[in-house]
Protein backbone atom coordinates (compact mmCIF):
# COMPACT_ATOMS: atom_id res chain seq x y z
CA UNK A 1 0.00 0.00 0.00
CA UNK A 2 1.17 3.55 -0.70
CA UNK A 3 0.93 6.77 1.24
CA UNK A 4 -1.08 9.72 0.05
CA UNK A 5 0.82 12.43 -1.81
CA UNK A 6 0.68 14.63 1.29
CA UNK A 7 2.21 12.00 3.54
CA UNK A 8 4.78 11.11 0.90
CA UNK A 9 5.92 14.75 0.95
CA UNK A 10 6.14 14.64 4.75
CA UNK A 11 8.20 11.44 4.61
CA UNK A 12 10.63 12.86 2.06
CA UNK A 13 10.93 16.12 4.00
CA UNK A 14 11.85 14.26 7.18
CA UNK A 15 14.53 12.32 5.32
CA UNK A 16 15.96 15.30 3.47
CA UNK A 17 15.90 18.14 5.97
CA UNK A 18 18.78 17.29 8.28
CA UNK A 19 21.13 16.01 5.59
CA UNK A 20 20.46 18.74 3.06
CA UNK A 21 20.60 21.47 5.67
CA UNK A 22 24.01 20.27 6.82
CA UNK A 23 25.27 19.86 3.26
CA UNK A 24 24.55 23.48 2.41
CA UNK A 25 26.78 24.76 5.23
CA UNK A 26 29.90 22.75 4.38
CA UNK A 27 32.30 22.79 1.46
CA UNK A 28 34.29 19.78 0.38
CA UNK A 29 36.92 19.40 -2.36
CA UNK A 30 35.82 17.92 -5.66
CA UNK A 31 38.83 18.81 -7.83
CA UNK A 32 42.34 19.84 -6.81
CA UNK A 33 43.06 20.02 -3.10
CA UNK A 34 45.93 20.47 -0.66
CA UNK A 35 47.03 17.52 1.44
CA UNK A 36 47.51 17.82 5.19
CA UNK A 37 50.95 17.75 6.80
CA UNK A 38 52.21 15.73 9.74
CA UNK A 39 55.00 16.21 12.28
CA UNK A 40 57.12 13.16 11.49
CA UNK A 41 60.87 13.37 10.90
CA UNK A 42 61.72 12.86 7.23
CA UNK A 43 64.80 12.90 5.03
CA UNK A 44 66.49 16.30 5.07
CA UNK A 45 68.21 18.37 2.43
CA UNK A 46 71.49 16.56 3.13
CA UNK A 47 69.97 13.30 1.86
CA UNK A 48 67.91 14.74 -0.98
CA UNK A 49 70.83 16.80 -2.30
CA UNK A 50 72.70 13.59 -3.13
CA UNK A 51 69.98 12.59 -5.59
CA UNK A 52 69.91 13.46 -9.28
CA UNK A 53 67.30 16.09 -10.13
CA UNK A 54 64.35 13.85 -11.06
CA UNK A 55 64.06 10.07 -11.18
CA UNK A 56 61.44 7.56 -12.30
CA UNK A 57 61.26 3.83 -11.66
CA UNK A 58 58.81 1.00 -11.39
CA UNK A 59 58.02 0.18 -7.78
CA UNK A 60 55.76 -2.41 -6.19
CA UNK A 61 52.02 -2.24 -5.54
CA UNK A 62 52.66 -3.60 -2.03
CA UNK A 63 54.48 -0.50 -0.78
CA UNK A 64 53.17 2.86 0.42
CA UNK A 65 56.04 5.12 -0.58
CA UNK A 66 56.63 7.85 1.99
CA UNK A 67 56.05 11.32 0.62
CA UNK A 68 59.14 13.07 2.00
CA UNK A 69 61.68 10.22 2.08
CA UNK A 70 63.92 9.18 -0.78
CA UNK A 71 62.35 5.84 -1.76
CA UNK A 72 64.23 2.65 -0.93
CA UNK A 73 63.83 1.18 -4.35
CA UNK A 74 65.81 -0.94 -6.74
CA UNK A 75 65.48 1.09 -9.90
CA UNK A 76 63.87 -0.72 -12.77
CA UNK A 77 62.66 0.45 -16.16
CA UNK A 78 60.72 -2.70 -17.09
CA UNK A 79 57.39 -3.93 -15.74
CA UNK A 80 56.48 -7.50 -16.70
CA UNK A 81 53.30 -9.41 -15.95
CA UNK A 82 51.13 -12.27 -17.18
CA UNK A 83 47.35 -12.10 -17.17
CA UNK A 84 44.16 -13.61 -18.53
CA UNK A 85 41.88 -11.91 -21.00
CA UNK A 86 39.40 -9.83 -19.01
CA UNK A 87 41.75 -9.53 -16.03
CA UNK A 88 42.94 -6.31 -14.40
CA UNK A 89 46.66 -5.79 -13.85
CA UNK A 90 48.00 -3.16 -11.44
CA UNK A 91 51.44 -1.58 -11.31
CA UNK A 92 53.00 1.34 -9.48
CA UNK A 93 55.60 3.73 -10.85
CA UNK A 94 57.50 6.06 -8.53
CA UNK A 95 58.65 9.59 -9.38
CA UNK A 96 60.92 11.49 -6.99
CA UNK A 97 62.57 14.85 -7.38
CA UNK A 98 64.79 17.34 -5.58
CA UNK A 99 63.41 20.28 -7.58
CA UNK A 100 59.93 21.68 -8.11
CA UNK A 101 58.07 20.18 -11.06
CA UNK A 102 55.10 21.88 -12.74
CA UNK A 103 52.20 20.40 -14.68
CA UNK A 104 53.40 16.82 -14.48
CA UNK A 105 51.41 14.46 -16.72
CA UNK A 106 51.43 10.72 -17.39
CA UNK A 107 50.68 9.10 -20.74
CA UNK A 108 50.63 5.44 -21.76
CA UNK A 109 50.96 4.14 -25.30
CA UNK A 110 48.93 1.36 -26.85
CA UNK A 111 50.34 -2.07 -26.00
CA UNK A 112 51.16 -3.93 -29.19
CA UNK A 113 51.78 -7.52 -30.18
CA UNK A 114 52.35 -7.54 -33.91
CA UNK A 115 49.09 -6.34 -35.44
CA UNK A 116 47.16 -6.90 -32.17
CA UNK A 117 46.62 -3.95 -29.85
CA UNK A 118 45.53 -3.34 -26.27
CA UNK A 119 44.40 0.29 -26.62
CA UNK A 120 45.62 2.94 -24.21
CA UNK A 121 41.95 3.72 -23.52
CA UNK A 122 41.77 0.64 -21.24
CA UNK A 123 44.89 1.70 -19.31
CA UNK A 124 44.17 4.05 -16.42
CA UNK A 125 46.82 6.09 -14.59
CA UNK A 126 46.32 7.90 -11.29
CA UNK A 127 48.57 10.12 -9.23
CA UNK A 128 48.68 8.63 -5.73
CA UNK A 129 47.81 11.23 -3.09
CA UNK A 130 48.48 11.22 0.64
CA UNK A 131 45.88 11.04 3.41
CA UNK A 132 46.16 11.27 7.19
CA UNK A 133 45.98 7.96 9.05
CA UNK A 134 46.56 6.73 12.60
CA UNK A 135 47.28 3.31 14.12
CA UNK A 136 45.94 0.19 15.82
CA UNK A 137 44.90 0.31 19.46
CA UNK A 138 47.83 0.66 21.82
CA UNK A 139 47.88 -3.07 22.58
CA UNK A 140 48.12 -3.82 18.86
CA UNK A 141 45.23 -6.27 19.10
CA UNK A 142 42.59 -4.42 17.13
CA UNK A 143 41.20 -1.02 16.22
CA UNK A 144 37.78 -0.69 17.90
CA UNK A 145 36.88 2.02 20.39
CA UNK A 146 36.56 5.79 20.67
CA UNK A 147 39.29 8.09 19.35
CA UNK A 148 37.88 11.50 20.20
CA UNK A 149 41.30 13.10 20.79
CA UNK A 150 43.37 12.63 17.64
CA UNK A 151 46.49 13.84 19.46
CA UNK A 152 46.50 10.62 21.49
CA UNK A 153 47.09 8.54 18.38
CA UNK A 154 50.21 8.29 16.25
CA UNK A 155 49.17 10.00 13.02
CA UNK A 156 51.00 10.20 9.72
CA UNK A 157 50.52 10.75 5.99
CA UNK A 158 50.21 7.62 3.85
CA UNK A 159 49.90 7.08 0.11
CA UNK A 160 46.38 5.83 -0.58
CA UNK A 161 44.15 8.07 -2.71
CA UNK A 162 44.20 7.35 -6.45
CA UNK A 163 43.46 10.85 -7.71
CA UNK A 164 41.54 11.66 -10.89
CA UNK A 165 43.43 14.84 -11.83
CA UNK A 166 45.38 14.61 -15.09
CA UNK A 167 48.23 16.94 -14.16
CA UNK A 168 49.88 17.81 -10.89
CA UNK A 169 52.66 19.97 -9.44
CA UNK A 170 55.32 18.08 -7.50
CA UNK A 171 57.30 19.99 -4.89
CA UNK A 172 61.03 19.61 -4.39
CA UNK A 173 62.23 16.78 -2.15
CA UNK A 174 59.07 14.74 -2.48
CA UNK A 175 57.86 11.45 -3.91
CA UNK A 176 54.94 11.17 -6.34
CA UNK A 177 53.74 7.61 -7.01
CA UNK A 178 51.69 6.79 -10.11
CA UNK A 179 49.21 3.92 -10.10
CA UNK A 180 48.59 2.05 -13.35
CA UNK A 181 45.64 -0.26 -14.05
CA UNK A 182 45.29 -2.26 -17.26
CA UNK A 183 41.87 -3.87 -17.82
CA UNK A 184 42.54 -6.31 -20.62
CA UNK A 185 39.60 -6.58 -23.04
CA UNK A 186 38.10 -10.07 -23.11
CA UNK A 187 38.52 -10.21 -26.88
CA UNK A 188 42.27 -9.62 -26.78
CA UNK A 189 44.39 -12.06 -28.76
CA UNK A 190 46.85 -14.06 -26.64
CA UNK A 191 50.46 -12.95 -26.98
CA UNK A 192 53.23 -10.72 -25.62
CA UNK A 193 52.37 -7.02 -25.67
CA UNK A 194 54.74 -4.10 -25.24
CA UNK A 195 54.26 -0.41 -24.62
CA UNK A 196 55.56 2.59 -22.72
CA UNK A 197 54.59 4.87 -19.87
CA UNK A 198 55.89 8.44 -20.11
CA UNK A 199 56.05 11.11 -17.41
CA UNK A 200 56.43 14.70 -18.62
CA UNK A 201 56.47 18.16 -17.08
CA UNK A 202 57.13 21.78 -17.95
CA UNK A 203 60.58 21.86 -16.38
CA UNK A 204 61.78 18.29 -16.79
CA UNK A 205 62.64 16.09 -19.74
CA UNK A 206 60.20 13.25 -20.53
CA UNK A 207 61.02 9.99 -18.74
CA UNK A 208 59.90 6.59 -20.00
CA UNK A 209 59.25 3.16 -18.49
CA UNK A 210 58.56 -0.07 -20.37
CA UNK A 211 55.47 -2.28 -20.03
CA UNK A 212 55.68 -5.96 -21.04
CA UNK A 213 52.41 -7.85 -20.68
CA UNK A 214 51.82 -11.45 -21.71
CA UNK A 215 48.14 -12.21 -22.29
CA UNK A 216 47.41 -15.89 -21.75
CA UNK A 217 44.83 -17.87 -23.68
CA UNK A 218 42.29 -17.97 -20.84
CA UNK A 219 39.33 -15.63 -20.33
CA UNK A 220 38.04 -14.25 -17.04
CA UNK A 221 34.26 -13.68 -16.93
CA UNK A 222 32.94 -10.16 -16.42
CA UNK A 223 32.58 -9.07 -12.75
CA UNK A 224 28.81 -9.52 -12.92
CA UNK A 225 29.34 -13.23 -13.55
CA UNK A 226 31.92 -13.91 -10.83
CA UNK A 227 30.85 -16.51 -8.28
CA UNK A 228 32.54 -14.56 -5.46
CA UNK A 229 29.82 -13.07 -3.24
CA UNK A 230 31.09 -9.54 -2.55
CA UNK A 231 29.03 -7.51 -0.08
CA UNK A 232 30.37 -4.01 0.65
CA UNK A 233 27.70 -1.87 2.33
CA UNK A 234 26.77 1.29 0.44
CA UNK A 235 25.90 4.58 2.16
CA UNK A 236 23.91 6.94 -0.11
CA UNK A 237 23.63 9.47 2.71
CA UNK A 238 27.37 10.22 2.71
CA UNK A 239 27.08 11.27 -0.93
CA UNK A 240 24.40 13.83 -0.05
CA UNK A 241 26.63 15.62 2.43
CA UNK A 242 29.84 15.54 0.44
CA UNK A 243 28.37 16.52 -2.92
CA UNK A 244 25.87 18.97 -1.38
CA UNK A 245 22.87 17.67 -3.28
CA UNK A 246 19.27 17.10 -2.13
CA UNK A 247 18.57 13.59 -0.91
CA UNK A 248 17.12 11.29 -3.63
CA UNK A 249 17.17 14.09 -6.19
CA UNK A 250 18.37 13.51 -9.78
CA UNK A 251 21.62 15.23 -8.76
CA UNK A 252 22.03 12.72 -5.93
CA UNK A 253 21.64 9.74 -8.25
CA UNK A 254 23.96 11.37 -10.80
CA UNK A 255 26.63 11.76 -8.11
CA UNK A 256 26.21 8.16 -6.98
CA UNK A 257 26.30 6.53 -10.41
CA UNK A 258 30.09 6.52 -10.99
CA UNK A 259 30.67 5.57 -7.35
CA UNK A 260 28.39 2.55 -7.56
CA UNK A 261 29.59 1.66 -11.05
CA UNK A 262 33.08 1.19 -9.62
CA UNK A 263 31.55 -1.11 -7.02
CA UNK A 264 29.79 -3.12 -9.72
CA UNK A 265 33.10 -3.38 -11.57
CA UNK A 266 34.59 -4.93 -8.42
CA UNK A 267 32.01 -7.74 -8.57
CA UNK A 268 29.54 -6.47 -5.94
CA UNK A 269 26.47 -8.67 -5.61
CA UNK A 270 24.36 -7.05 -2.86
CA UNK A 271 22.26 -3.88 -2.57
CA UNK A 272 22.31 -2.41 0.94
CA UNK A 273 18.80 -1.15 1.78
CA UNK A 274 17.65 0.32 5.09
CA UNK A 275 14.03 -0.15 6.08
CA UNK A 276 14.16 1.82 9.34
CA UNK A 277 15.63 5.00 10.81
CA UNK A 278 19.23 4.64 12.05
CA UNK A 279 19.55 0.85 12.05
CA UNK A 280 23.08 1.25 13.46
CA UNK A 281 22.20 4.12 15.79
CA UNK A 282 24.09 6.77 13.85
CA UNK A 283 27.54 5.20 14.18
CA UNK A 284 28.72 6.75 10.90
CA UNK A 285 29.32 10.42 10.11
CA UNK A 286 26.20 10.29 7.92
CA UNK A 287 23.57 8.08 9.55
CA UNK A 288 21.47 5.70 7.50
CA UNK A 289 17.76 6.49 7.31
CA UNK A 290 14.59 4.63 6.38
CA UNK A 291 13.96 3.97 2.70
CA UNK A 292 10.40 2.96 3.51
CA UNK A 293 7.80 5.33 4.95
CA UNK A 294 5.54 3.87 7.63
CA UNK A 295 2.28 5.59 8.55
CA UNK A 296 -0.20 4.64 11.26
CA UNK A 297 -3.60 5.94 10.22
CA UNK A 298 -6.20 7.39 12.55
CA UNK A 299 -8.15 4.13 12.46
CA UNK A 300 -5.05 2.20 13.62
CA UNK A 301 -4.25 0.57 10.27
CA UNK A 302 -0.85 0.87 8.60
CA UNK A 303 0.19 2.07 5.15
CA UNK A 304 3.68 2.02 3.63
CA UNK A 305 5.49 4.09 1.04
CA UNK A 306 8.11 2.20 -0.99
CA UNK A 307 8.92 5.03 -3.39
CA UNK A 308 12.48 5.62 -2.17
CA UNK A 309 13.18 1.92 -1.68
CA UNK A 310 12.11 1.21 -5.25
CA UNK A 311 14.15 4.09 -6.67
CA UNK A 312 17.25 2.94 -4.81
CA UNK A 313 16.94 -0.71 -5.85
CA UNK A 314 16.20 0.18 -9.47
CA UNK A 315 19.15 2.57 -9.54
CA UNK A 316 21.55 -0.03 -8.16
CA UNK A 317 20.27 -2.60 -10.62
CA UNK A 318 20.89 -0.13 -13.44
CA UNK A 319 24.62 -0.06 -12.63
CA UNK A 320 24.78 -3.86 -12.58
CA UNK A 321 24.34 -4.77 -8.90
CA UNK A 322 21.27 -6.99 -8.86
CA UNK A 323 21.97 -10.38 -7.29
CA UNK A 324 20.58 -9.70 -3.80
CA UNK A 325 18.85 -7.01 -1.71
CA UNK A 326 19.70 -7.02 2.01
CA UNK A 327 17.16 -5.03 4.05
CA UNK A 328 18.38 -3.73 7.41
CA UNK A 329 17.02 -4.31 9.94
CA UNK A 330 14.43 -5.70 12.33
CA UNK A 331 16.87 -5.61 15.25
CA UNK A 332 18.68 -2.24 15.41
CA UNK A 333 21.24 -1.19 17.96
CA UNK A 334 18.68 1.06 19.66
CA UNK A 335 15.35 -0.74 19.97
CA UNK A 336 13.07 2.08 18.87
CA UNK A 337 11.16 2.13 15.59
CA UNK A 338 9.98 5.14 13.62
CA UNK A 339 6.59 5.85 12.02
CA UNK A 340 4.40 8.81 11.08
CA UNK A 341 1.33 9.02 13.28
CA UNK A 342 -1.69 10.58 11.54
CA UNK A 343 -3.53 11.11 14.82
CA UNK A 344 -0.86 13.46 16.18
CA UNK A 345 0.65 14.53 12.82
CA UNK A 346 4.10 13.69 14.16
CA UNK A 347 6.91 11.19 13.72
CA UNK A 348 6.83 8.87 16.72
CA UNK A 349 8.90 5.92 17.88
CA UNK A 350 7.82 2.57 19.26
CA UNK A 351 10.16 1.38 22.01
CA UNK A 352 9.94 -2.38 22.17
CA UNK A 353 12.01 -5.52 21.64
CA UNK A 354 11.79 -8.84 19.80
CA UNK A 355 9.12 -11.10 21.24
CA UNK A 356 6.93 -8.30 22.60
CA UNK A 357 3.41 -7.67 21.34
CA UNK A 358 4.19 -4.14 20.14
CA UNK A 359 7.24 -5.41 18.26
CA UNK A 360 5.24 -8.15 16.56
CA UNK A 361 2.48 -5.72 15.62
CA UNK A 362 4.87 -3.10 14.22
CA UNK A 363 6.98 -5.47 12.16
CA UNK A 364 4.31 -8.07 11.44
CA UNK A 365 2.11 -5.56 9.62
CA UNK A 366 5.09 -4.28 7.67
CA UNK A 367 6.44 -7.69 6.69
CA UNK A 368 3.08 -8.83 5.34
CA UNK A 369 2.78 -5.72 3.17
CA UNK A 370 6.46 -5.75 2.22
CA UNK A 371 6.22 -9.33 0.97
CA UNK A 372 3.34 -8.38 -1.32
CA UNK A 373 5.25 -5.40 -2.65
CA UNK A 374 8.39 -7.42 -3.32
CA UNK A 375 6.37 -10.07 -5.12
CA UNK A 376 4.73 -7.42 -7.29
CA UNK A 377 8.17 -6.03 -8.20
CA UNK A 378 9.62 -9.49 -8.83
CA UNK A 379 12.20 -9.00 -6.07
CA UNK A 380 10.96 -11.34 -3.34
CA UNK A 381 13.31 -14.23 -4.16
CA UNK A 382 16.40 -11.99 -4.11
CA UNK A 383 15.53 -10.07 -0.93
CA UNK A 384 16.68 -10.90 2.59
CA UNK A 385 15.63 -9.48 5.93
CA UNK A 386 19.08 -8.70 7.29
CA UNK A 387 20.51 -8.45 10.80
CA UNK A 388 23.98 -7.52 12.00
CA UNK A 389 25.72 -8.88 15.13
CA UNK A 390 22.52 -9.29 17.15
CA UNK A 391 22.05 -11.51 20.24
CA UNK A 392 20.85 -15.09 19.78
CA UNK A 393 17.71 -14.57 21.87
CA UNK A 394 16.65 -11.59 19.75
CA UNK A 395 17.38 -13.51 16.56
CA UNK A 396 15.25 -16.47 17.65
CA UNK A 397 12.24 -14.25 18.39
CA UNK A 398 12.64 -12.27 15.18
CA UNK A 399 12.99 -15.37 13.02
CA UNK A 400 9.85 -16.75 14.66
CA UNK A 401 7.96 -13.58 13.69
CA UNK A 402 9.27 -13.57 10.11
CA UNK A 403 8.31 -17.21 9.60
CA UNK A 404 4.82 -16.59 11.01
CA UNK A 405 4.23 -13.85 8.42
CA UNK A 406 5.79 -15.49 5.38
CA UNK A 407 7.88 -18.66 5.75
CA UNK A 408 9.47 -18.05 2.35
CA UNK A 409 11.27 -14.87 3.42
CA UNK A 410 15.06 -15.20 3.20
CA UNK A 411 17.02 -14.11 6.27
CA UNK A 412 20.58 -12.79 6.50
CA UNK A 413 22.92 -12.42 9.46
CA UNK A 414 26.43 -11.05 9.78
CA UNK A 415 27.63 -12.08 13.21
CA UNK A 416 28.42 -15.01 15.46
CA UNK A 417 27.80 -18.56 14.32
CA UNK A 418 24.82 -19.98 16.25
CA UNK A 419 23.97 -23.62 15.47
CA UNK A 420 20.48 -23.03 16.89
CA UNK A 421 19.50 -20.76 13.97
CA UNK A 422 21.96 -21.69 11.22
CA UNK A 423 19.40 -23.56 9.14
CA UNK A 424 17.10 -20.52 9.13
CA UNK A 425 19.74 -18.26 7.57
CA UNK A 426 19.98 -18.08 3.80
CA UNK A 427 22.94 -15.66 3.96
CA UNK A 428 25.26 -16.21 6.93
CA UNK A 429 28.47 -14.22 7.35
CA UNK A 430 30.82 -14.98 10.25
CA UNK A 431 33.79 -13.03 11.58
CA UNK A 432 37.26 -13.52 10.17
CA UNK A 433 39.20 -16.24 11.98
CA UNK A 434 36.18 -18.48 12.51
CA UNK A 435 35.26 -21.51 10.45
CA UNK A 436 31.98 -23.14 9.54
CA UNK A 437 31.78 -26.75 10.71
CA UNK A 438 32.72 -28.85 7.69
CA UNK A 439 29.43 -30.67 7.31
CA UNK A 440 27.47 -27.44 7.82
CA UNK A 441 29.29 -25.62 5.03
CA UNK A 442 28.73 -28.58 2.68
CA UNK A 443 25.03 -28.77 3.56
CA UNK A 444 24.59 -25.03 3.05
CA UNK A 445 26.26 -25.24 -0.33
CA UNK A 446 23.95 -28.07 -1.41
CA UNK A 447 20.94 -26.01 -0.32
CA UNK A 448 22.10 -23.01 -2.37
CA UNK A 449 22.77 -20.90 0.73
CA UNK A 450 25.49 -18.27 1.05
CA UNK A 451 28.30 -18.64 3.61
CA UNK A 452 30.76 -15.75 3.81
CA UNK A 453 33.24 -14.06 6.15
CA UNK A 454 33.76 -10.44 7.23
CA UNK A 455 36.38 -8.16 8.74
CA UNK A 456 35.77 -5.01 10.79
CA UNK A 457 37.67 -3.02 13.42
CA UNK A 458 38.23 -6.19 15.48
CA UNK A 459 40.91 -7.67 13.24
CA UNK A 460 44.32 -6.04 13.54
CA UNK A 461 45.38 -7.87 10.41
CA UNK A 462 44.59 -8.61 7.70
CA UNK A 463 42.50 -5.51 7.17
CA UNK A 464 41.93 -2.47 5.01
CA UNK A 465 42.81 0.42 7.31
CA UNK A 466 44.67 3.23 5.58
CA UNK A 467 47.82 2.17 7.43
CA UNK A 468 47.46 -1.54 6.57
CA UNK A 469 49.88 -2.94 3.98
CA UNK A 470 48.04 -2.91 0.62
CA UNK A 471 48.83 -6.59 0.07
CA UNK A 472 46.46 -7.49 2.91
CA UNK A 473 43.48 -6.60 0.71
CA UNK A 474 44.58 -9.10 -1.91
CA UNK A 475 45.41 -11.67 0.77
CA UNK A 476 41.88 -11.46 2.20
CA UNK A 477 40.49 -12.53 -1.15
CA UNK A 478 42.95 -15.39 -1.44
CA UNK A 479 42.07 -16.53 2.09
CA UNK A 480 38.34 -16.40 1.40
CA UNK A 481 38.68 -18.72 -1.55
CA UNK A 482 41.29 -21.02 0.04
CA UNK A 483 39.14 -21.45 3.17
CA UNK A 484 36.08 -22.29 1.04
CA UNK A 485 33.96 -19.28 1.93
CA UNK A 486 31.54 -18.05 -0.73
CA UNK A 487 32.64 -14.45 -0.45
CA UNK A 488 33.46 -11.47 1.73
CA UNK A 489 31.55 -8.72 3.55
CA UNK A 490 32.68 -5.37 4.84
CA UNK A 491 30.36 -2.89 6.45
CA UNK A 492 31.73 0.23 4.83
CA UNK A 493 32.18 0.99 1.16
CA UNK A 494 31.67 4.77 1.37
CA UNK A 495 30.73 5.92 4.88
CA UNK A 496 33.02 8.92 4.58
CA UNK A 497 34.59 10.90 7.40
CA UNK A 498 34.19 14.68 7.59
CA UNK A 499 37.08 15.32 5.16
CA UNK A 500 37.78 11.91 3.62
CA UNK A 501 40.25 13.01 0.92
CA UNK A 502 42.59 14.55 3.48
CA UNK A 503 41.86 12.80 6.77
CA UNK A 504 40.73 9.17 7.08
CA UNK A 505 40.68 9.25 10.89
CA UNK A 506 37.35 8.88 12.68
CA UNK A 507 35.98 9.34 16.18
CA UNK A 508 35.56 5.59 16.54
CA UNK A 509 37.76 2.88 15.00
CA UNK A 510 41.06 3.11 13.21
CA UNK A 511 41.59 5.32 10.18
CA UNK A 512 40.17 3.90 6.98
CA UNK A 513 37.70 1.57 8.68
CA UNK A 514 34.79 3.64 7.35
CA UNK A 515 35.39 3.57 3.61
CA UNK A 516 37.12 1.84 0.71
CA UNK A 517 36.44 4.51 -1.91
CA UNK A 518 37.11 8.24 -1.86
CA UNK A 519 34.73 10.86 -3.27
CA UNK A 520 34.55 11.59 -7.00
CA UNK A 521 35.44 8.05 -8.07
CA UNK A 522 38.84 8.29 -6.42
CA UNK A 523 39.78 4.73 -5.67
CA UNK A 524 42.25 3.39 -3.10
CA UNK A 525 45.16 1.02 -3.22
CA UNK A 526 42.95 -1.48 -1.39
CA UNK A 527 40.14 -1.60 -3.89
CA UNK A 528 42.70 -1.96 -6.65
CA UNK A 529 44.85 -4.55 -4.88
CA UNK A 530 41.72 -6.52 -3.99
CA UNK A 531 40.83 -6.59 -7.68
CA UNK A 532 44.24 -7.95 -8.65
CA UNK A 533 42.76 -11.04 -10.20
CA UNK A 534 39.50 -9.91 -8.54
CA UNK A 535 40.91 -11.12 -5.23
CA UNK A 536 42.37 -13.01 -7.69
CA UNK A 537 39.31 -11.89 -9.55
CA UNK A 538 38.31 -14.00 -7.43
CA UNK A 539 40.76 -16.85 -7.85
CA UNK A 540 40.11 -16.21 -11.50
CA UNK A 541 36.37 -16.48 -10.88
CA UNK A 542 36.82 -19.69 -8.92
CA UNK A 543 38.81 -20.91 -11.91
CA UNK A 544 35.94 -19.84 -14.20
CA UNK A 545 33.35 -21.85 -12.25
Amino acid sequence: MYLSKQNNIIFCFLLCSSLFGYAQTEKFPLGNYEELTDEKAYDGIDIWSKQTDTQLSWGTTDTRYIKLNVPSIRKGLNFSAKAWKGERVNAQAVLWTKKDLSNVTVTVSDLKCGASVIPSSVIKTNFVRYVMTDELNKDGEGACGYRLNKAEWDSSLVADVLDIVKRIDVKANTVQPVWVTIWIPSGTKAGKYNGKLTVSGENTSPMTLNIDLEVLNRTLPSPKDWHFHLDLWQNPYSVVRYYQVPLWSPAHFDAMRPIMQLLANAGQKVITATIMHKPWNGQTEDPFDAMVGKTKKIDGSWVYDYTIFDQWVEFMQSVGIDRQINCYTLIPWALKFDYFDQATNRVLFVKTEPGNTLYNEYWGNFLADFAKHLQQKGWFDKTTIAMDERPLESMIETIKLIRSINPEFKISLAGHYHPEIEKELYDLCIAFGYQYPGEVKADREKAGKISTVYTCCTEARPNTFTFSPPAEAAWIGWHVMAANYDGYLRWSYNSWTIDPLRDSRFRTWAAGDCYLLYPLRRSTKYTNRSSDGGCYQPFLSACTG
